[in-house]
């Protein structure tokens, strides 16, 4: 989602809608898949977990997008599309509110095995797709896809924030105690140590209007991470008046950030 050029060429599927996969990136896959699954039991929340659990993924090769297909619509009735590295975000916009997830069809390489700016195959399934199994997830990916293919270019950079502090790096606050549910924690084997270990972060219940006004950067560490009690929570924010409340951030302003500003050559 968004406007860079990648280095990366998603792989189109034959005319079986399969997807041919080299050896090295199913291996890639592998070794990614493993690594996290050491980390995240205990870390990663229960309906995370029950998710990986019904998508039963292989580990020895990426899946095929059929296969995930199959799970998803008989859960929550999503798909996921094949997509180039990046999309705009018309259409990225337009996907979600047709309950279909862009998914890159490519996968990092070994050089860039820890950390990838661009969300790729393992980010997509590994990250996301558990949680799509799941009606309060996916009702809230579904209600925010919809708003944001109606909104207007400086309302859609408002309401990426909220999808970012929900979807991607939302954090969940159980009597076990805290545990993640957004994909961008759980597809990095360091922010899953960092978001629930670290007393760096700081940690806060999730109001949207806040997150709609909180800056972020793509390129570090969380500095905040915002928690829900419960997965059902998303369900009653889904269907609160969003765009009023964007209206609101826009008016109020943001948050000062809590980062540095990136360096200019990083820019």
């Amino acid at each position: 989602m968004g406007k860079k050029n990648s280095k990366y060429v998603s792989r189109q599927p034959d005319e079986q809608g399969i997807i041919h996969w080299s050896d090295e990136e199913n291996q890639v896959w592998h070794d990614l898949v493993q690594r996290q699954l050491e980390i995240i039991p205990g870390k990663a929340c229960d309906e995370y977990m029950e998710g990986l659990r019904l998508l039963d993924m292989p580990m020895d090769r990426i899946p095929q997008l059929h296969e995930i297909n199959k799970v998803l619509m008989e859960t929550t009735g999503w798909q996921v599309a094949q997509v180039p590295a990046l999309i705009p975000f018309d259409e990225f916009f337009r996907l979600l509110a047709n309950k279909q997830f862009p998914v890159a069809t490519f996968i990092r390489t070994r050089e860039e095995f820890d950390y990838l700016q661009e969300p790729d195959i393992f980010h997509e399934i590994f990250g996301h797709c558990p949680l799509l199994t799941n009606p309060a997830f996916a009702h809230f990916t579904h209600q925010y896809g919809k708003l944001g293919y109606a909104a207007s270019p400086k309302e859609r950079v408002y309401l990426a924030r909220l999808y970012w502090f929900t979807v991607e790096f939302g954090l969940l606050k159980t009597k076990e105690g805290l545990r993640i549910y957004g994909g961008g924690i759980i597809s990095s084997p360091g922010e899953t140590r960092y978001a629930l270990e670290s007393d760096t972060p700081e940690r806060k219940p999730l109001k949207p209007l806040d997150a709609l006004r909180t800056p972020y950067r793509i390129d570090i560490m969380q500095p905040i991470y915002y928690t829900i009690n419960d997965v059902n929570e998303l369900f009653e924010i889904a269907d609160m008046d969003i765009m009023a409340m964007v209206e609101e951030a826009m008016e109020l302003g943001l948050f000062e950030p809590k980062f540095p500003p990136k360096p200019k050559d990083a820019a």
